[in-house]
């Protein structure tokens, strides 16, 4: 019994370590199922959903109606976080992130068997706008947890390269998800696609599922939680403790979201929308889909150096100056680029703007996590996160795509330059959190 007790003693004193490859695999591989699940989204969203899901007559309201499905799992992200982040901070971060991943896989693969409208009426865009807000959902407790995951595991001062880890995701889900519809489009006749080839990336999810499940089952807790739940601090509801006395800095870490969820869905959603549009530019879908593919490569590459930037500067000074760059970018580069229908403008548009993201996206894996105390962690970094993405990327791709076709391109760039406005706002008035303990 004595060797017992010493043994439990010591486990709950020294949890037991995840290596650092499987914490990078096990944070990478789930950020970039989710990121792929939502991606393949937002781009059938401006290619095939609207002619697949909505009454046909005009093409420019079906397109918009298919965006404001696109923004439906926005609003179920900060009810994910607060569902998954309540578990995450109560149960622990392993069995939430399996939980959130599940979620998350299902809603995909549903999306992927839906019939059309033409077949089953209104309940087609219904049943669609159900399965995008499942999606929001799992992604709303997603991303809190793998970015725990890497940051609770990390060395005091490599932490935000550690956070980047879960960063990659999103660089690597989107090439993916534009590769696959890619190689969709070369492979099949327009007809094909339309009729059935666009469900293969949806229905696919299912495989990348069960490989990220498979990962994250053998992970350990993280140490600091495991810590925290041995001395049985977890507070009971954590929402609530979040918003009672940690109401300032998630309204900081909401706001420092802000213009990294901006820029991508412009990058991304947007520049789809206005590129391959005859009211547009009307270039060739899969011109555009190519770009996009090489330009993402810049934003996985600028992920771990903006971690290993805010690791050797700070997060608040690295942020500080990347934001700053993103509002230059906003008012100076982007509309005469992208405006001028130049394809070789257009890639080096596409290459700018993805960079930026890298480098504003990389540090947030650390910066919004070390915001909270671990107690509401998963809470606090989710519902910023989520929050934020109402504020930013849910109506980013409607907001700009009104402004272009009512004023012009140069006001879709004030519009960025005010949302990374208010993010270097944020970032002036928090704190440097860099030497800080978990």
């Amino acid at each position: 019994m004595q060797a017992t007790a010493t043994t439990f003693d010591n486990e709950q004193e020294n949890p037991p370590l995840n290596s650092r490859n499987k914490v990078v695999v096990a944070s990478l591989i789930g950020t970039a199922i989710e990121f792929f699940d939502f991606y393949i989204y937002a781009t059938a969203a401006v290619i095939v959903f609207p002619h697949i899901f909505f009454p046909q007559g005009d093409p420019t309201a079906a397109t918009l109606q298919s965006l404001a499905t696109f923004a439906i799992a926005f609003v179920a992200r900060p009810i994910g976080s607060a569902v998954f982040g309540h578990f995450g901070d109560r149960v622990g971060r392993k069995v939430t992130l399996v939980a959130s991943l599940l979620t998350m896989g299902i809603s995909t693969v549903v999306i992927g068997l839906l019939p059309s409208y033409e077949t089953i009426g209104v309940m087609a865009p219904l049943l669609l706008a159900l399965a995008r807000f499942g999606q929001g959902l799992g992604l709303g407790g997603e991303w809190g947890g793998a970015a725990l995951l890497a940051t609770e595991n990390a060395p005091p001062r490599k932490r935000a390269l550690y956070g980047s880890f879960p960063q990659l995701g999103a660089p690597i889900g989107f090439f993916f998800a534009n590769g696959t519809f890619l190689l969709l489009s070369w492979l099949l006749t327009d007809e094909q696609f339309m009729n059935w080839g666009w469900r293969v990336p949806f229905i696919f999810s299912a495989v990348l599922v069960l490989i990220g499940l498979y990962v994250r089952v053998s992970l350990h807790e993280t140490p600091v939680f495991a810590k925290v739940a041995a001395a049985k601090k977890q507070v009971k509801v954590p929402l609530g403790t979040l918003l009672t006395k940690h109401v300032r800095v998630t309204v900081l870490g909401t706001f420092i979201m802000l213009a990294t969820y901006t820029l991508f869905y412009i990058m991304t959603v947007y520049s789809m929308t206005f590129s391959t549009s005859p009211q547009g530019l009307g270039m060739p879908r899969n011109e555009v889909l190519w770009m996009l593919m090489m330009a993402v490569i810049g934003f996985g590459v600028m992920v771990p150096i903006a971690g290993l930037l805010a690791d050797k500067f700070g997060r608040r000074k690295s942020m500080i100056v990347i934001t700053t760059l993103i509002i230059l970018f906003a008012l100076f580069v982007f509309p005469p680029l992208l405006g001028s229908g130049n394809p070789a403008l257009v890639m080096a548009y596409l290459l700018i703007g993805l960079s930026l993201m890298g480098l504003t996206f990389g540090p947030m894996g650390a910066l919004l996590p070390e915001l909270f105390p671990t107690e509401v962690r998963y809470t606090g970094a989710s519902f910023s996160y989520n929050v934020s993405s109402i504020l930013g990327a849910s109506v980013a791709p409607y907001i700009a795509a009104w402004l272009q076709a009512n004023y012009g391109l140069t006001y879709v760039g004030i519009y960025l330059a005010v949302m990374a406005a208010l993010t270097l706002t944020a970032l002036l008035l928090t704190h440097e959190t860099k030497h800080q303990s978990l």
